[in-house]
């Protein structure tokens, strides 16, 4: 057995919302490099939630998780910070591409914030562009895309600097279900070359369908799904 931790490792991890209703309690999960695994479950059950105690945006009431062999809560604002720049990549529904800096330069900003030197930055943006199809479109900016294209952006822009850990929150779901479908084949094989652990958390069967496999977010925890 591997003596490796895992990428993610959730243990027992409570949320209430003030008023002190409990969204959920209980919840474990162990993600290790290369499961990729999506989250559903009802509005208001606290997915967009879950994902940002993963990220460390949002404080549990009770149990630990722990990135790379790290927990959240034995770290300050600063090195959540700097754990968040170094080991997480993000995509978002609203695809959150600046419209003043290029494409080539969206992409590259994970690299600029661990300080990569600028020619290598530039270099590794356009790779990653041209493995998501927008090779030759890193000098544009963002208002010459469509939202199917901006979304390629975001996902190339999360893994220009080889996160373990990938987090996605209904990345299509500001996209026509053509372009989704387009969108979330790219994700997957991007995901998959990578061999990053990743958390997809969507309201939709299509998008879910893509990863290995299904579980649903209840008030008692995480639910394996079977029969997809």
């Amino acid at each position: 057995m591997s003596d490796t931790p895992p990428v993610l490792k959730i243990t027992s991890l409570k949320k209430s919302v003030p008023g002190g209703r409990v969204l959920f309690e209980g919840l474990n999960l162990d993600l290790q490099a290369g499961e990729f695994v999506a989250i559903m479950g009802e509005s208001g059950v606290g997915k967009s939630t879950f994902l940002n105690l993963i990220a460390g945006l949002d404080q549990a009431d009770d149990g630990t998780t722990a990135i790379d062999g790290v927990d959240l809560a034995g770290l300050d604002d600063d090195a959540r910070t700097l754990l968040r720049r170094d080991h997480i990549g993000f995509v978002f529904q609203a695809f959150h591409i600046l419209p003043h800096l290029t494409l080539g330069q969206n992409v590259a900003l994970p690299l600029v914030l661990q300080r990569a030197p600028g020619g290598e930055a530039l270099t590794r943006a356009r790779e990653m562009m041209e493995a998501v199809g927008l090779g030759g479109r890193a000098e544009d900016y963002p208002r010459q895309l469509s939202g199917g294209e901006l979304q390629r952006v975001a996902i190339a822009r999360a893994l220009v600097h080889r996160p373990g850990l990938l987090l996605a929150d209904e990345p299509t779901g500001n996209l026509d279900p053509e372009t989704a479908t387009r969108v979330l084949k790219v994700f997957a094989d991007q995901v998959r070359r990578s061999g990053a652990a990743a958390v997809l958390v969507t309201h939709s069967e299509v998008a879910a369908a893509v990863a290995d496999r299904t579980l649903t977010l209840a008030r008692s925890g995480l639910v394996e799904r079977h029969g997809r």
